[in-house]
């Protein structure tokens, strides 16, 4: 029978299993000061297929904000993946489902990894390096649209519902 995790071991694989979803939440809230929270000060982000590469917390803080301003519209969910602990620095993977619109008019939808590498510090987990890899893409024309261009999409008024 195998030996069940310490309570440190479980601690380390909470948190670093969070810096996938605070990073999706601050990407979707475009709130780049927590972004750069999540990231060492020497971490990278790659985007190979876009020929992007961010570094330290100064090409994040350029960066990031640019590429969120292409998108008309963007909705980014995180899954978890595996994480190998290797005492203050881990890997790991995080699994993607994303769709969007660009402000050029073009769709996005796909799915994809990060493959991570974390450093614990003073203020615990941070990314050192995510690099994100796309498994599949669709460009098709999204159908939907962000609610105010049509409404929520429902059939029934808001004046029909309190009426």
């Amino acid at each position: 029978m195998p030996t069940p995790p310490d309570l440190q071991t479980l601690a380390d694989r909470i948190e670093i299993e969070s810096l996938g979803a605070r990073f999706t939440d601050a990407v979707m809230m475009h709130d780049f000061d927590r972004l750069l929270s999540l990231f060492t000060e020497d971490a990278v982000l790659r985007i190979p297929d876009a020929d992007i590469e961010l570094v330290g917390r100064a090409g994040l803080r350029a960066g990031m904000p640019r590429m969120q301003d292409a998108w008309e519209f963007f909705v980014q969910n995180t899954h978890p993946g595996v994480i190998e602990l290797d005492g203050d620095t881990a890997s790991g993977r995080a699994h993607i489902l994303e769709f969007g619109r660009l402000k050029s008019g073009s769709s996005h939808s796909n799915y994809a990894i990060y493959h991570d590498r974390y450093r614990r510090t003073g203020d615990g987990w941070k990314f050192t390096e995510r690099v994100y890899e796309v498994r599949y893409l669709d460009s098709s024309p999204l159908p939907g649209s962000p609610p105010g261009e049509n409404g929520l999409g429902a059939e029934v008024s808001a004046a029909q519902l309190n009426g």
